[in-house]
């Protein structure tokens, strides 16, 4: 299997992972365009994941399996549900790079209209509305008493990582694409004032949590690889570029939101501010914010994959090359009220 020694992956899970007990069988969760994951199964059928990070040249400071690793064990603590962590293996010489373990959670990720669909209507509003609840619930954390206050700079959040993803823009950028320059000028022009310091996820959306089908919970919390201190706003901001208002054309294809039954943007905003007590009066900068992002994002992924360091997939690679001009240009519409 690329991207797993199997032999030498095996004696570790053997020696330090309770009750697993080899050979184990391992398959590619699809989805993973960042973090490489694997559904690990073991000679008596226990599953767990194993997560590891992309193969070939990646930016220094993306893919720390020791980090995400430690967010995840932290935010256990708490009432955000998040999968259990089994253990970590930072030596290189058993993998070639660091990953962790940590349980498989059977229920779905809702990351497309076709999974949307089987989330019954009736329970599509209160699957939004736990999806909210639950980033709220994040955002209320105390990260001092979950031993997280040292994860990042607390304040500056929105103006640092503008300067980040405006760096990885040209750190990794495969062509020349003005939309995104002129929102980065425009961004870092208007920096808005942050309310509070939270553990900001960084990716938080449908498609990266586990959703129950039965009761239209969220079960788990999935993809930490992004989370800093920051901004609680950046996260709300940010499953708006996702979202798909009822009765539009549906924005993204990794997105259920669209479909009958699930609410409008604007009842998950006001949701999050009726339950944080936050002002939510500027949610269309951390929109365009969080587009940015996610076009910087998509470009080094899409050299990622031209680059072949994601591994044997076929995959049609002119969607992502789209998907961040497209990004760039709402970003820019979004910053320039249209």
């Amino acid at each position: 299997m690329q991207g797993i020694d199997e032999q030498r992956v095996g004696n570790w899970l053997d020696a330090n992972i309770e009750n697993a007990q080899g050979p184990y069988v391992y398959d590619l969760i699809a989805g993973g365009r960042s973090n490489i994951t694997f559904r690990v199964t073991d000679a008596n059928g226990m599953q767990f994941v194993l997560r590891r990070p992309p193969m070939g040249h990646v930016l220094a400071t993306a893919h720390d399996m020791a980090r995400e690793h430690r967010i995840i064990s932290a935010v256990g603590k708490t009432n955000v549900p998040v999968p259990r962590t089994l253990g970590l293996c930072t030596d290189i010489e058993v993998n070639g790079a660091p990953f962790y373990v940590m349980a498989f959670v059977d229920e779905l990720v809702l990351d497309s209209p076709e999974r949307g669909h089987q989330l019954p209507e009736h329970l599509r509003t209160t699957a939004s509305e736990h999806l909210v609840d639950v980033l709220a619930d994040l955002h209320a954390v105390d990260i001092d008493d979950v031993g997280l206050g040292d994860l990042a700079k607390r304040e500056g959040y929105v103006e640092r990582q503008v300067k980040r993803w405006s760096t990885q823009w040209a750190n990794s950028k495969t062509r020349e694409l003005p939309a995104v320059e002129e929102v980065a000028r425009l961004l870092a022009a208007n920096i808005p004032q942050q309310q509070g310091v939270v553990i900001a996820h960084g990716d938080y959306r449908f498609g990266n949590c586990l959703t129950d089908i039965n009761t239209g919970k969220i079960t788990g919390v999935l993809d930490w690889e992004l989370c800093t201190l920051g901004d609680p706003l950046a996260d709300l901001g940010y499953i708006g570029v996702y979202w798909t208002n009822p009765g539009q054309p549906m924005l993204r294809t990794n997105d259920p939101s669209g479909l009958a039954g699930f609410p409008t943007y604007e009842h998950l905003v006001e949701r999050y501010a009726l339950r944080t007590g936050r002002d939510v009066s500027n949610i269309g900068y951390y929109r365009a914010f969080s587009s940015f992002r996610l076009a910087v994002i998509s470009e080094g992924v899409y050299a990622r994959y031209l680059n072949g360091a994601m591994g044997d997939q076929n995959i049609d690679l002119e969607p992502m090359k789209l998907g961040t001009e497209s990004l760039a240009e709402a970003a820019l519409a979004s910053l320039k009220g249209h």
